[in-house]
């Protein structure tokens, strides 16, 4: 029976090792980006960083997309933006589980969007598993917020400024606070 392929596993949230025979995998996308983040956050203009970072994502982001240099991700492969989003300066996307952003999504600046962890037994600590982030259409990040592994935040929410969301935020609602709590509706 044939293995599924690294990518798939890691999108999966199977656990993977860093001895895993197909690992140099991960490490070449790694070393590429790592060398086009360097471009990116010396880029002149919002569409010279659009340009590096459809590179880096392999899919072209959208000419109503802005994103604020410096921008940080540890693959980038994994990430799909959609139309009308804004991202502030120095947010970091972990994105080895999958992170979607969709259409008219505000990120705030510092916001840490990690899909990665690691297991607590000591023998694993080590290895990765990872769960996808998705980030629904219109909702508001506030600055310096972080979305753990596995969260969604529903459509028109918003996480307050310095929050940390280890759970879904459902549709409409305002969540703020560590760890991230209800606040209110939208609306």
């Amino acid at each position: 029976m044939h293995q599924p392929d690294i990518f798939d596993r890691l999108r999966s949230g199977e656990l993977v090792r860093l001895t895993d025979p197909e690992f140099s995998k991960v490490d070449e996308v790694v070393a590429r980006t790592i060398r086009l983040s360097a471009q990116l956050n010396t880029a002149g203009d919002i569409q010279q960083i659009r340009e590096i970072l459809s590179d880096i994502t392999g899919s072209e982001i959208d000419q109503t997309t802005a994103v604020f240099a410096p921008f940080y991700t540890n693959f980038g492969k994994f990430i799909s933006i959609g139309k009308n989003v804004f991202i502030n300066h120095a947010c970091s996307f972990l994105d080895l589980g999958g992170i979607t952003i969709e259409d008219h999504v505000l990120i705030g600046p510092r916001v840490n969007l990690v899909t990665e962890n690691h297991p607590a037994d000591p023998v694993d600590r080590r290895a990765l598993i990872t769960k996808p982030i998705v980030i629904k259409r219109n909702a508001w990040i506030g600055a310096n917020a972080t979305i753990l592994p596995g969260v969604t935040i529903g459509e028109n929410a918003i996480v307050a400024a310095g929050a940390v969301v280890a759970k879904d935020v459902p549709d409409n609602a305002i969540f703020g606070g560590v760890p991230a709590k209800f606040i209110k509706s939208v609306i």
